[in-house]
């Protein structure tokens, strides 16, 4: 069968990775059919697999990809030099980089029981370096008595969960700007951590 208008290799497979994130998203892993998303993107159900070989590798490789360019992003980020400054900046630099990913963020939060044994591996090992940053500045901090935290693995991810849950609430039209809610986050974050 002749492929539809369009569906050349370097369009379609972006097209189906934005179609199948957005509709994860909106409906959830398990409610999506592969034939929903093929009517998405305007292909038939056949043409999804000349660009993937099922559902749970569409899934996979959307939170790996998200996960890979959010390590990515903080290692390429200036670090101040104090563990306080570095804190600070860590909690900016995750809201700021979430609010405009929430699709990805949602799915790779949500989603996690949706991976396979094999896959969940993966994006877990990745979550895990991501956290390790952060726990690693609390660590520094603790050691100068910068930070009161009984332990920093578990500080970390009560952070992190929290600054995440700001995708779950702001929107560019409500009465905060972006940077006064960061602001109002870095205080909270620094009030969790220090004496």
């Amino acid at each position: 069968m002749a492929r539809t208008s369009g569906s050349h290799s370097e369009i379609t497979g972006p097209r189906i990775l934005e179609a199948a994130l957005k509709l994860f998203a909106e409906s959830g892993y398990a409610a999506v059919s592969m034939r929903k998303i093929a009517s998405e993107v305007g292909v038939q159900v056949g043409a999804l697999y000349n660009y993937t070989p099922d559902k749970q590798s569409l899934l996979f490789g959307l939170m790996r990809d998200h996960m890979e360019k959010l390590v990515a992003a903080w290692d390429q980020e200036t670090r101040p030099d104090t563990p306080m400054a570095r804190l600070e900046h860590f909690a900016r630099f995750h809201v700021g980089y979430h609010h405009v990913r929430r699709d990805a963020v949602f799915i790779a939060y949500m989603e996690l029981r949706n991976l396979t044994p094999e896959n969940f591996a993966v994006i877990e090992g990745l979550r895990s370096t991501y956290e390790g940053k952060l726990e690693d500045i609390l660590e520094e901090g603790a050691r100068n008595g910068s930070f009161s935290v009984p332990d920093a693995k578990i500080a970390s991810m009560a952070l992190i969960a929290m600054l995440t849950g700001v995708n779950t609430w702001f929107r560019e039209t409500g009465r905060l700007p972006l940077e006064e809610v960061q602001d109002i986050y870095w205080e909270m974050t620094r009030k969790a951590v220090t004496a």
